[in-house]
């Protein structure tokens, strides 16, 4: 009887401190540890920012994966050096049908892992392999 008590009180006390956590965790979501980051985007235009020189460009590529950037998002130069710069100042560029970034000034170049890059205002940009551009913020 004493055993079966013990087990009725430890079970009670587990269920009401589990249903506590959960109360807390969707009534006071400042609680909640864990970060959670919204679904990959197709961009519709295209288009990703970049830094060149301190500056922001806006980019984008042809249907031959052939890099273009404008200032303003209407007049648009194709790229001679096919280059544009990431967040951290990392130099990527397109090659071998493959995403390629240099943290050394273009002495060594390396695949983009995922091809994803972090863009100088903080969201997220990668291709897919038919150099369709996504955003995750």
């Amino acid at each position: 009887m004493k055993r079966k008590l013990f087990v009725a009180v430890v079970l009670a006390l587990f269920t009401t401190t589990t249903v506590m956590f959960a109360v807390n965790g969707i009534l006071n979501p400042s609680s909640i540890t864990a970060s959670i980051y919204g679904d990959w985007v197709k961009k519709d235009d295209g288009t990703w920012a970049g830094n060149m020189d301190g500056k922001k460009y806006w980019y984008k590529l042809d249907s031959s994966a052939k890099l273009w950037w404008s200032t303003d998002g209407k007049a648009w130069a194709a790229v001679d050096n096919g280059m544009w710069a990431d967040k951290d100042g990392k130099w990527l560029k397109i090659g071998e049908k493959k995403l390629w970034w240099s943290a050394d000034m273009g002495a060594t170049w390396s695949e983009v892992p995922e091809w994803k890059w972090q863009g100088p205002d903080g969201e997220w940009y990668k291709f897919d392999a038919t150099w369709n551009i996504w955003v995750n913020k």
